[in-house]
């Protein structure tokens, strides 16, 4: 039973009658003519598709997540309301800007609004929910602070746990080592709220533009099942798409955050030529003005190259290790058993260079740091994806001449769109500081 406190599990009908006065349960499937709908994850499909031997049904969609069937019901127990007095444990003070957001946030919670922060990287978003959860967690509701990447996640739950430290507060994701427990602060991935039904009057969705949140329909799904009825969202982002902007227009409060919290404006991309960026590792001449621009920018800072896919990085990372034996040069990628440690060490300034793939385009935070994007004009850096690479600089500490390079072979409407609003970005900060708020 503990394992059901504030989260829904499958449980066969017959193990239901024995402990209903202990639990709520609904249906794991519902009927509807010749569709049935999966009520974990919202899936609708043919009946005679997922017809079992048994005369039940199952759903393919989410079954990564424990086989459910018609056999089933999704069952829960519900946790009591404690209304907690907590203050917030600032690592720092807010700026005045950062202030004005989070006392709108905190208002717009309390009147049942939700919210997106449209924030520029390096803003402090994070810091601007703390007063908000704290709200929350006042009236004793439940919080989650979810993301679609692990590697953000990882990088919000000490946050947490720091500005909450009376509060318990949950890491959860598919490989997380700790199991699950209940808590009233959890920090998850978007995937993990499948698994819960009506359990958080506050989600709050780092993030929100991310791959693979961002038109996943059964991600959405989970979202909106695991927010209480009458519960708020925030959503935050950098680069919210067209379709976000448009799916909330009307229902949710926008608040944009132009400024950095060193109040520094975003460092501009220079376009770089770059012929045979494709084929960087064939031939020595053709890499050789790329690799003296590696070399300037490394004699200043520690400098992450991002390559379009994962063979791409391996083989130009291979031939540049080789050319530069006097550097220290890594990759990492999704595939890398040693991602987290190669993160943290590069934090540590193990590397002079790590190639990367978008693994690390968001939710990082590095000082001192450069920023090349191999291929720039590829088909996988979208605006969003250009301008989260871009934000990996300056985001923190003294200015230390940090630079973002595109390197490319074609002009895109990504590349052009991506500085375009970068430059929109800065010229709005321009104004605030003028005008003060």
């Amino acid at each position: 039973m503990e394992s059901m406190l504030g989260k829904q599990q499958a449980v066969i009908n017959e193990e239901v009658l024995e402990r209903q006065q202990m639990i709520d349960c609904r249906p794991a499937m519902v009927l509807e003519g010749r569709v049935i709908i999966c009520q974990r994850c919202g899936t609708r499909h043919v009946k005679t598709d997922v017809r079992l031997p048994s005369g039940h049904y199952y759903c393919p969609s989410c079954s990564r997540y424990g086989r459910i069937t018609s056999e089933h019901q999704l069952c829960w127990q519900s946790s009591q309301v404690q209304p907690i007095d907590h203050q917030v444990v600032f690592p720092g003070v807010l700026t005045t800007f950062q202030k004005a957001i989070s006392d709108r946030l905190v208002r717009n919670y309390q009147e049942g609004r939700s919210t997106l922060v449209w924030s520029v990287t390096g803003s402090g978003k994070t810091e601007m929910m703390f007063e908000t959860i704290a709200a929350a967690r006042q009236k004793g509701a439940r919080v989650a602070i979810v993301s679609p990447r692990i590697d953000v996640c990882r990088e919000l739950h000490p946050r947490i746990q720091q500005a909450f430290p009376n509060e318990a507060c949950l890491l959860l994701y598919g490989d997380s080592e700790e199991p699950y427990r209940y808590t009233h602060l959890l920090v998850a991935t978007t995937h993990q709220l499948l698994h819960f039904y009506r359990s958080f009057p506050l989600i709050i969705v780092d993030e929100v533009d991310a791959f693979p949140y961002e038109g996943d329909e059964q991600l959405r799904y989970g979202l909106q099942q695991a927010l209480t009825e009458n519960g708020a969202l925030i959503y935050l982002s950098a680069t919210p798409s067209d379709r976000l902007l448009k799916e909330i227009s009307g229902t949710f409060q926008i608040e944009k955050m132009p400024l950095r919290f060193h109040q520094r404006p975003l460092i501009v991309p220079q376009l770089y030529w770059l012929e045979k960026w494709r084929r960087l590792d064939q031939r020595k001449s053709w890499r050789r003005s790329f690799v003296k621009e590696l070399q300037r920018l490394a004699e200043k800072n520690f400098v992450l190259v991002f390559c379009p896919s994962i063979p791409y990085m391996e083989r130009v990372a291979a031939v540049i290790a080789k050319e530069l034996p006097d550097y220290s040069i890594s990759s990492v990628s999704s595939k890398d058993v040693q991602r987290s440690e190669k993160v943290t060490e590069a934090r540590q300034r193990a590397f002079q260079i790590l190639f990367t793939t978008m693994i690390l385009e968001r939710g990082v935070t590095f000082e001192r740091v450069s920023v090349i994007v191999l291929g720039a004009n590829h088909s996988i850096y979208t605006k969003s994806a250009l301008v989260q690479i871009a934000g990996r600089v300056d985001r923190k500490g003294a200015f230390n001449h940090g630079e973002v390079l595109f390197c490319y072979n074609q002009m895109t409407p990504a590349i052009r769109k991506a500085i375009a609003e970068i430059k929109a970005m800065n010229q709005l900060a321009q104004r605030w500081l003028a005008d003060d708020l």
